[in-house]
């Protein structure tokens, strides 16, 4: 009788935060223990609400046999740009579990080059892929944890309510403060409105 082969331990990757206009950017990885059963419950970040990510990240950081989120800075995302930020993101995130990790998965159509192991890029990855779903909880989680604090810090931008995102009260908070140092200056709307301040301030001169 042949034997079934021993499934791979597969790191799940995903991100959060591609798309704000302030913020840092979340990557995750995730490895399951083939042999542990499942967790229940476990979906794309997106559709979950804010209490049941939170429930299954702590289920997910005692339950994985590795798992590690990358935080990439605002200053990182203006220097090399959103998408390469992204793909250095999911590098070091993949490294970090790469000890327990025998193939990678990513969210989305990119494999980042470099990995210590192969990857294989899964399009809509974190809706089929239970090591995928898992990653973007915890970066999806992790990135609004740090939102808060981000929101402590300069209340006048709302960041606890959007989290960054292109909302119209982030644009009208920009445009009448002005971008912060947490602001992404390489995204047009950032730009357009630190330039507009700097029109303003220079018109008082005269």
């Amino acid at each position: 009788m042949k034997m079934a082969a021993p499934a791979l331990r597969v790191a799940g990757v995903d991100e959060a935060g591609r798309g704000p206009l302030a913020g840092p950017l979340t990557v995750a990885a995730v490895v399951f223990d083939p042999a542990r059963p499942r967790i229940n419950g476990l979906d794309d970040s997106k559709q979950l609400s804010a209490d049941k990510r939170a429930l299954l990240y702590g289920r997910i950081t005692e339950r994985a046999l590795a798992w590690h989120v990358v935080v990439v800075p605002v200053a990182d995302i203006d220097r090399l740009n959103i998408y390469q930020a992204t793909l250095l993101g999911m590098r070091l995130a993949v490294e970090a579990v790469a000890h327990v990790a025998e193939v990678a998965h990513i969210d989305g159509n990119c494999v980042p080059p470099g990995l210590p192991c192969s990857g294989h890029a899964l399009i809509g990855g974190d809706g089929r892929d239970r090591a995928i779903m898992a990653a973007s909880i915890l970066a999806k989680v992790a990135r609004d944890r740090l939102m808060l604090g981000l929101h402590a810090q300069h209340p006048e931008y709302d960041f606890a309510a959007h989290k960054g995102y292109c909302t119209p009260t982030h644009l009208a908070a920009l445009r009448l403060h002005g971008p912060c140092i947490h602001h992404r200056h390489s995204f047009a709307p950032v730009r357009e409105a630190a330039d507009a301040r700097a029109g303003l301030g220079q018109a008082t001169l005269f």
